[in-house]
């Protein structure tokens, strides 16, 4: 392991920077990486990066995902068609729950925290409920980006009664702490990103504000489209019954795949079950209301599906380059960058950093997650940090990636679910992640202090 391990995800971001073209990004590092591996043999090379994509789909939890995202398109297309969006919209209107941006935005804040449950149903649920809000209040789509995202993985890792908490709980078993579960709790005030993006994000929704990127993004965008009096045709169980399939059939599947567990369950079955439900009930909602025949509804779902093919295939890109890069070891490799000779002080903002780092360029938090914790678990326990702190400097710092990374499965869903261009939610939202960063670095030193 050395520094070339560096290249290829170094290369994504900078392509995707420069270019504004995140799949051309990911196919060119995805080729160095495998160029690597294959000892800079371009033949070789060239075919492992097709072995590379084709083995995503041997993995049932990445084919699973793949499929659910691109069948989201098909329910979405479905529920517009019907015009249930719209007409969920106006009775939100005429029921006074959101009578401006503020309330608008602090609705759709509270709902993505109150959806800790599985981070895609976060996404999901938050993406189509708020699309139209957003536009009728002229709030622009990378926005609510930003709440989509930041309600999923940082609400998750400090919420915990989830399959997020189920994992790290396993990571921490055998490292001889005297309550793994305490610890766990402990690190939840001490997970200074999470808490300080989160205030970032109800910042934004009560004073409507936004700066950097995002202020511009937000003023050179048009107005959208306002609903028109069609909507009048559509009726608000169009959307609201399809969505609360959507989430009661991700609840009950994953008590049903966690043998009735909900921490236990699996979240990749789970979301793929119920949008096939969801999909299925809106389906026969239309024919039997005479909204539209079945041969129009083909149409309108592959359509959906189609629009959504791009968002799909940079997921499967990413998929690809994550295993690439866990095979190069480009993760261990930061993570060797942590040495025992730091100050006792330094540790806790060094396990920060390396986990910013490996997790922004591999776009895994759980990954990050797997390579770190069995670091910082052993070095509280030989310095006398509480390992609660370590802990949260590594799930804290695992989530900034997983939470801006542009090759991050997570903040491509958000962009998926938001209908906002993936590139443009990377750059509108960095500024945000990354002042939440700098207000966590300066804790953990305190704390290390």
């Amino acid at each position: 392991m050395n520094w070339l391990t560096l290249i290829p995800p170094l290369l994504a971001i900078a392509l995707a920077i420069w270019k504004r073209e995140v799949i051309l990004a990911l196919l060119v590092a995805l080729f160095a990486s495998e160029l690597l591996l294959q000892e800079l043999n371009p033949l070789t090379g060239f075919l492992a990066v097709i072995e590379r994509i084709a083995a995503v789909f041997a993995n049932r939890s990445n084919a699973q995902i793949l499929i659910f995202s691109t069948l989201v398109g098909a329910l979405l297309a479905l529920m517009r068609h019907a015009n249930g969006v719209s007409a969920f919209v106006r009775w939100l209107l005429q029921a006074g729950l959101a009578r401006g941006p503020r309330s608008a935005s602090m609705l759709t804040a509270l709902l993505g925290v109150a959806i800790f449950i599985e981070t895609y149903l976060s996404a999901l649920a938050v993406g189509t409920f708020a699309q139209s809000l957003f536009d009728r209040y002229r709030m622009s789509r990378a926005r609510l980006a930003f709440f989509v995202d930041t309600t999923c993985s940082p609400v998750s890792v400090l919420v915990l009664l989830n399959g997020w908490g189920a994992y790290v709980l396993g990571l921490l078993q055998g490292y001889g702490l005297d309550n793994p579960v305490q610890t766990l709790a402990a690190s939840v005030p001490l997970n200074f990103y999470a808490l300080a993006i989160l205030a970032l994000l109800f910042y934004v929704a009560w004073t409507g504000r936004v700066h950097g990127t995002m202020r511009t993004h937000e003023r050179d965008t048009p107005p959208a489209a306002q609903p028109t009096d069609d909507a009048a045709a559509g009726k608000a169980r169009y959307l609201l019954l399809p969505l609360l399939t959507l989430i009661a059939g991700i609840v009950g599947f994953m008590l049903y795949t966690g043998n009735g567990s909900l921490i236990a369950g699996d979240g990749a079955a789970s979301v793929l079950y119920s949008v096939c439900l969801a999909l299925l009930v809106t389906w026969f909602m239309l024919l039997f209301a005479h909204v539209a025949k079945h041969e129009a509804m083909i149409k309108v779902a592959f359509s959906g599906m189609a629009d959504l093919l791009p968002i799909v295939a940079t997921l499967l890109l990413a998929f690809a380059l994550g295993n690439s890069l866990r095979d190069l070891g480009t993760g261990p490799f930061f993570a060797s960058m942590i040495s025992n000779s730091l100050p006792t002080a330094a540790i806790a903002p060094a396990v920060f950093l390396s986990a910013c780092a490996i997790s922004f360029t591999t776009g895994t938090s759980w990954g990050t997650f797997a390579i770190l914790i069995p670091v910082a678990i052993p070095v509280a326990l030989a310095t006398g940090l509480p390992p609660s702190l370590l802990l949260a400097a590594v799930l804290g710092g695992g989530v900034f990636g997983d939470h801006c990374s542009p090759i991050s499965d997570s903040t491509i869903l958000a962009s998926l679910a938001s209908g906002c261009d993936h590139l443009t939610h990377v750059r509108t939202q960095l500024p945000y992640a990354l002042t939440a960063g700098a207000t966590a670095l300066v804790l953990f030193t305190l704390a290390g202090l």
